[in-house]
């Protein structure tokens, strides 16, 4: 006879997706689903205010939504009075509620709750079955048997694989248009001109109001605002921020997709990451909708390839390399960068306009896009000499979207080169040259971009020499950084220590 005892069931905060391999061929009425909002996960660093409530009022909305779908949900709130702060001790109150014949919960994104949920049946003297993650496309094995004997790992070679098995944007056995990757089409410069959509402003009903009090009074203290919480915090309205982006970005998020304006924090950028990440959104799905965009001419290729290789392509790769190359890589640092993350990482106060843009929009809307994230605040912290785990914790703490299988791999491979070149084949450096092409943001400076040495000088560009410099015995057989170190080589010696004073009195000025 079948035991009369419930499978318990924990759905993790980003895991609130209907179809969780978790809930797979299981009986609802014979299962209580267990949804915790714990302080160890609100508190374990100090998240972005508009995260935690974007986290929680849509972990609300989901118990309710499977509640309406015939689900016995039991939800633990933050502020409970018998709340015990941690997932296990809420699993241990749960097997007290119900007496479980079983749990049986889907992987966890992280290897700090991975390694937590591994010591529950010991702990508990209960089955516990961990299912894999079905919503990506990649799991853990195939990934391991495509990366295994490669003398490189590298996303391109990856991402084709990832088109061949999908089948999106794939005539027969060829790529579409003929080239797999149509980057180099995707880097122009926006102007002010440019109509820029508006994302949705959803309404916040009770539940969210409710999360919003409990946020402003609990984490008081913690960065951002919540002043400009914009998030979709159910499935019906992601599934109307994707629509938006679809009908109305998408066809010049590619031409535009590497642009930065002052004032300008969305541009053609989809916003829809943090629906992926938590789970109200399903990631081959999305690309299907890009995909028919192009096929019906409503969409150029190079947006719609542009569009699916970051989900298909980079998205999966990162998750890859962060299983792989386990919990002990974000404690990469190549370069021994050993410099204090800056202040103004938390209030934006700072005269490079670049920064300020970028990490006040993030303050504000705990959301910044990749080019922000990679060539401003990556870039300059890399020039800086920063710790790169002190800015692995802020961009883990800042971005709504940031998971560590997600944030480490972007901050400690490409962002900062921590690993070596595992994950990127060169070290993302750039001089004031590059924000100057991309964005308009140094025409709003007080630093003169063209200006290389003294106080005026953008500081981009003599910490860019300096960090070539000073790192030339672990980069100067980087085949990708020939061309500099040769144009560093052949600069007299006075402008090489004039670059290196300049750098070192900005850093001193930091310090």
């Amino acid at each position: 006879m079948a035991s009369s005892k419930p499978i318990l069931i924990p759905l993790l905060g980003d895991q609130l997706s209907r179809d969780l391999s978790s809930l797979d061929d299981v009986d609802a009425g014979n299962t209580v689903l267990l949804l915790m909002e714990v302080d160890d996960e609100t508190s374990y660093v100090r998240h972005h205010k508009a995260k935690i409530a974007f986290i929680l009022a849509a972990m609300r909305h989901h118990a309710a939504d499977m509640r309406d779908r015939g689900w016995t949900v039991d939800y633990v709130k933050l502020d409970d009075a018998d709340n015990s702060g941690s997932f296990s001790g809420e699993i241990a109150r749960a097997i007290e509620r119900h007496d479980p014949a079983a749990i049986r919960v889907t992987e966890p994104g992280e290897w700090r709750v991975r390694t937590m949920l591994d010591e529950w049946e010991e702990k508990f003297g209960i089955p516990v079955e961990i299912c894999p993650d079905t919503r990506f496309l990649c799991d853990h094995a195939e990934f391991e048997a495509w990366a295994e004997g490669r003398k490189q790992l590298r996303m391109e070679y990856f991402y084709r694989e990832m088109r061949r098995k999908t089948g999106l944007l794939m005539d027969g056995d060829k790529p579409e248009g003929g080239k797999w990757n149509y980057d180099q089409d995707n880097r122009k410069p926006a102007d002010q001109d440019l109509f820029m959509p508006k994302p949705i402003a959803f309404r916040r009903d009770e539940t969210t109001r409710e999360v919003f009090d409990l946020v402003a009074e609990r984490f008081a203290d913690h960065p951002g605002s919540l002043d400009h919480f914009q998030f979709a915090v159910t499935r019906e309205e992601a599934l109307r921020a994707r629509r938006r982006f679809l009908d109305e970005c998408l066809s010049r998020f590619g031409d535009y997709q590497d642009a930065m304006l002052t004032g300008e924090p969305f541009l053609y950028h989809s916003l829809l990451s943090p629906y992926l990440n938590i789970g109200l959104l399903d990631p081959l799905d999305l690309c299907r909708e890009a995909e028919k965009k192009y096929q019906d001419g409503d969409a150029p290729l190079n947006a719609v390839e542009g569009f699916i290789r970051q989900i298909i392509g980079w998205r999966e790769y990162v998750r890859g390399i962060y299983w792989r190359e386990g919990a002990d890589y974000v404690e990469n640092n190549f370069f021994d960068a050993d410099r204090d993350l800056p202040d103004f990482y938390y209030s934006g106060d700072t005269d490079m306009h670049c920064l300020s843009q970028a990490i006040g929009q993030t303050l504000d809307h705990a959301y910044a896009h990749h080019i922000q994230r990679l060539m401003i605040t990556g870039t300059f912290a890399l020039l800086a000499g920063v710790n790169p785990h002190q800015l692995h914790i802020w961009y883990l703490e800042v971005y709504a979207d940031a998971y560590e299988w997600v944030e480490v791999p972007n901050t400690v491979g490409m962002s900062q080169f921590a690993d070596g070149g595992l994950l990127a084949s060169k070290p993302y450096a750039a001089s004031g040259n590059y924000i100057n092409k991309m964005s308009d943001y140094c025409s709003h400076c007080r630093y003169d971009v063209k200006a290389k040495t003294g106080d005026n000088a953008c500081p981009f560009n003599a910490l860019y020499w300096d960090f070539l410099a000073r790192n030339e015995d672990k980069l100067g057989d980087n085949r990708r950084l020939a061309m500099p170190y040769r144009t560093w080589e052949k600069k007299e010696k006075g402008e090489k220590v004039a670059l290196r004073n300049s750098a070192r009195a900005f850093l001193e000025s930091l310090d």
